[in-house]
C-alpha cells in the first residue's frame, strides 16, 4: 500500500531533522495545520497526511469494517512511519487524532519519541465519576441530527465547536472544511469518535506526553485534560489562554509556543 497516495502525505521541512507529525481532528484535512507547521519547518522533518475519508486522501481507501475502531486509524499512522523511515516521531494529534496516536504509540512505541495532544479526549460521554462532556441523550441526539441533516448539522455545529464567536470567520472555515467530507464517511467517523471509550487504554502510553487544554471547549472540556493527564505517567498538562477546540487555527502562536517550550 502506497500511504502517501492513501493518506495524502507531504513531507516538507528539514530533511533530516528530527520528524514531527501533525494529525488533524474529526471533519478536518492538513490545511488545518498551515499557521503552526511553519515554525517548525527549519529544525524538523514535517509530515502532514489526511485520514482516509478526509481532505485530499483516497476515498476509495475506506473500509467501514477497518475504520469501525480508531485502531484502523492507529494502523494507518504506522504503516506510514514504517514506508517513510520514520524514527523518533514527535505525533502532534488534535482531538481524535490525540486517541489515534496514543493506540499507535502503545502498540510500537520504539517509533515515538513523545505526543502533543491537543484537545484530546478518551470519551466524550459522562460516566459515573468522570466528566466527559456530554450526556448519552444529548450525544444520540446530535448524532441523529448528522444523520439526518449533515450539511445543515455543519453549519449549527462548527461555530459550537471553534469558539471565537468573536471571530466568525474561524467558524466559517470549520464548516466549510466538514461540507468537503462525503457525508456516509463523516456520518460512520462521527459515531466511531464520539461512542469512542479509551480511558482504559490511557494507563497502557509509556511515550512522554503533553496535554494542550483550551479554555471553554465544549468538545474537550477542562476536567477531560485533567483526567488524560492523571492516567497518563508522566505527562505535562497546560492550560492554554486559547479558548474553542481548534487551537490550531484560533490561536496559533500560543500553541506553538507551548509545543516548542515542551520539546
Amino acid at each position: 500500500m502506497n500511504t502517501t497516495v492513501r493518506n495524502a502525505v507531504t513531507v516538507t521541512g528539514n530533511p533530516t531533522g528530527q520528524p514531527i507529525m501533525f494529525v488533524h481532528g474529526y471533519g478536518c484535512d492538513q490545511n488545518m495545520w498551515r499557521f503552526v507547521t511553519p515554525a517548525f519547518a527549519d529544525d524538523h522533518r514535517i509530515v502532514l497526511l489526511d485520514l482516509v475519508g478526509n481532505g485530499k486522501s483516497d476515498l476509495s481507501q475506506y473500509d467501514e469494517k477497518k475504520y469501525s475502531t480508531l485502531n484502523g486509524y492507529a494502523d494507518d499512522m504506522l504503516e506510514i512511519i514504517s514506508e517513510h523511515g520514520l524514527r523518533d516521531v514527535i505525533f502532534v494529534g488534535h482531538s481524535v487524532s490525540a486517541m489515534i496516536g496514543i493506540l499507535a504509540a502503545i502498540r510500537e512505541p520504539e517509533h515515538f519519541a513523545r505526543l502533543v495532544l491537543i484537545g484530546p479526549s478518551p470519551r466524550y460521554i459522562d460516566d459515573e465519576g468522570y466528566i466527559g462532556g456530554f450526556q448519552r441523550s444529548d450525544l444520540e441526539e446530535m448524532l441523529d441530527s448528522l444523520d439526518s441533516n449533515y450539511l445543515g448539522w455543519s453549519s449549527a455545529m462548527a461555530p459550537v465547536i471553534m469558539g471565537n464567536p468573536e471571530r466568525p470567520e474561524l467558524g466559517e472555515e470549520l464548516k466549510n472544511s466538514f461540507c468537503r467530507t462525503d457525508p456516509e464517511i463523516a456520518r460512520h467517523f462521527a459515531r466511531v469518535t464520539f461512542l469512542s471509550d479509551n480511558r482504559a487504554d490511557l494507563p497502557r502510553l509509556r511515550t512522554p506526553a503533553l496535554v494542550l487544554q483550551c479554555s471553554d471547549d465544549v468538545i474537550a472540556p477542562t476536567p477531560v485534560g485533567e483526567y488524560v493527564h492523571a492516567q497518563l505517567a508522566g505527562s505535562t498538562l497546560v492550560h492554554m489562554n486559547a479558548t474553542g477546540h481548534c487551537p490550531n487555527l484560533s490561536a496559533p502562536d500560543e500553541t506553538i509556543a507551548a509545543i516548542k517550550a515542551y520539546l
